[in-house]
């Protein structure tokens, strides 16, 4: 779809949610700084994942539930560009398209946010507490630490699980902390849930913009909003994710850290009930940022994560 001369508008898809929002008109308002003789405008979409909100995560199954119908979009030319947060966006991209564009990244760490029994962190929230997470990454992590708490579903947007852990339905919940504090919102946040011994989603806190691999006008508009740092560390995570190859649902969990050229990769595989957790890292240089990730997944495959993983290449394990 390679065109000489692009449009004066821009359009630029994005899902409904305030945060959503957010991060598309944050790129919208970078785009537009470094291109004054465009105009950029955003396009609202709903995705399968916004749309069905009373079943866990796992039970819809699937890869892409909150990306899918952007791409589609994107892939019918109906809109020039899609964002997305990086952690939602599947590592096998539609075909014909790529991410054009990774943006600088917020904080990538889980927020603890207690409820009105101010427990300040998960070692010292009681015995039987009610802990509120979409994520079977977290989960397992909290089980590991603490298998004497419950752990309950929560969907919704952010606002959503805030109004639902003030109405007192858990005694805290987890969440990305870079959506807390996009929104305004870090005053919610009672303590950070630090790595290495707690690891967020692979592509936490960066914001992914993707497009059509054929479009090379595109590209170059996208290359004043590429953050090489949050591409390097994303790509180490990425890959690792990929290459573990287990299903939409496996408890994965990595966060790099690019120092210099230097790129450190830290990553764990857990079975959904955190009985066991299977920890690697490694080091690498960010020109080299996938063959690292995949090095480091090698290593915990070989350590007893391929046991983990296939559990989940079984029928009726979604993925």
């Amino acid at each position: 779809m390679l065109s000489l001369r692009r449009p004066d508008i821009i359009r630029i898809a994005s899902r409904g949610s305030r945060l959503a929002m957010w991060q598309s008109e944050w790129v919208r308002g970078r785009l537009a700084a470094a291109w004054s003789d465009r105009r950029f405008e955003i396009v609202k979409i709903e995705t399968v994942g916004d749309k069905i909100l009373d079943r866990p995560l796992p039970e819809i199954g699937g890869k892409g539930l909150f990306t899918e119908e952007l791409e589609s979009a994107l892939r019918s030319a109906d809109v020039d560009l899609a964002v997305h947060s990086l952690k939602d966006l599947p590592t096998d991209l539609a075909p014909g398209l790529v991410v054009g564009a990774v943006c600088e990244r917020e904080d990538p760490r889980d927020a603890w946010v207690s409820g009105s029994n101010g427990a300040p962190d998960i070692p010292a929230v009681a015995p039987g507490a009610r802990i509120g997470t979409s994520s079977e990454r977290r989960r397992a992590q909290v089980l590991a630490a603490r298998p004497d708490v419950q752990v309950a579903s929560i969907r919704g947007n952010v606002e959503t699980r805030l109004r639902k852990l003030d109405e007192g339905q858990y005694d805290a919940v987890i969440v990305a902390a870079a959506g807390l504090l996009r929104l305004g919102l870090a005053e919610r946040i009672t303590s950070f849930l630090e790595p290495p011994e707690w690891l967020s989603a692979p592509g936490q806190g960066a914001v992914a913009v993707e497009s059509r691999a054929d479009d090379s006008a595109i590209d170059i508009l996208l290359r004043p909003i590429e953050d090489d740092t949050a591409r390097a560390e994303t790509a180490a995570e990425r890959s690792l994710l990929a290459r573990l190859q287990g299903g939409c649902q496996v408890p994965v969990g990595a966060r790099a850290w690019a120092r210099g050229d230097e790129l450190i990769l830290h990553a764990l595989v857990a079975t959904p009930d955190g009985s066991q957790v299977i920890r690697a890292n490694g080091t690498g240089v960010c020109d080299q940022a996938a063959e690292l990730g995949v090095r480091v997944a090698g290593g915990m495959l070989e350590r007893g994560g391929e046991a983990i993983v296939a559990t989940f290449r079984e029928p009726g394990n979604g993925g």
